[in-house]
């Protein structure tokens, strides 16, 4: 986990680059006003609404929310801490690298005029929502693959976690709240930073099981428990010709 932190940190600050693009109005801030003036032009009330009740599924209360009711789920359909450890542990760094990175840009979202209330004041690069709901949810999709056999499931979950985390990075710039790249750093840094607790918690289990019986974690091999009595018949395995021996010289003595 600390080697992930250092590895998004660093994207952070690769993200200053980009930064500078952005103030400069150059590559894809291009794209900034164009999205926004859209943005504005499908707005009505009943939609304004709608997509202001989702992204608050996003917010620093409803994701949380939505988070630890997925990974305690998790956790008990698999009788494992796994899913505590790492969708807990990737949020707090994910989080963190949030707060961090406003602190360090201080962009300035995009005007009250121009946005839905209820407005925002906290600065805008990178979106915090789109940030944050790519590492949760990726998660929890990762994890839940890991657990479920049928392929039908699998694509399923995925389609539906891609499907989430892209309108949920949507529904910021279709408010006003946030500025299309906003979106596009939070998706980034969220998306390295899934893929790298993901490689992470798969060498650790490929570490584990040099050890002991079993290959490293995957969508074909999804149980990491050992099977019970594997450990009795390994030692049996072992100790078979010595207990033969001993039982001989039991016999004989």
């Amino acid at each position: 986990m600390l080697v992930g932190g250092v590895i998004v940190v660093s994207l952070a600050l690769m993200g200053a680059e980009v930064y500078d693009d952005i103030v400069d109005e150059a590559g894809l801030a291009n794209l900034d006003k164009p999205a926004l003036a859209l943005s504005e032009d499908l707005r009505n009330p009943g939609l304004n609404s709608a997509v202001t009740a989702f992204t608050d599924i996003g917010g620093g209360i409803g994701m949380p929310i939505v988070g630890s009711i997925l990974t305690v789920w998790l956790t008990f359909a698999g009788r494992t801490w796994r899913p505590l450890i790492l969708v807990g542990g990737a949020a707090a760094v994910s989080v963190t690298a949030t707060t961090a990175g406003k602190k360090l840009f201080g962009r300035t979202r995009p005007d009250h005029v121009d946005a839905v209330p209820p407005y925002e004041a906290s600065p805008s690069f990178p979106s915090g929502h789109t940030l944050n709901t790519t590492v949760v949810i990726g998660l929890v999709v990762y994890l839940a693959c890991l657990q479920i056999q049928r392929t039908v499931a699998r694509v399923s979950m995925i389609t539906a976690g891609s499907i989430f985390i892209i309108a949920m990075g949507l529904s910021r710039v279709f408010l006003g709240h946030h500025w299309l790249t906003d979106v596009i750093a939070g998706w980034l840094l969220g998306l390295s930073w899934v893929g790298i607790v993901i490689l992470a918690h798969r060498l650790f289990h490929l570490m584990r099981h040099r050890k002991h019986a079993g290959p490293a974690p995957t969508f074909d091999h999804p149980v990491l428990r050992d099977e019970p009595g594997t450990h009795h018949e390994e030692h049996s395995g072992e100790d078979g010709p010595g207990s033969t021996r001993s039982g001989q010289e039991a016999r004989g003595s």
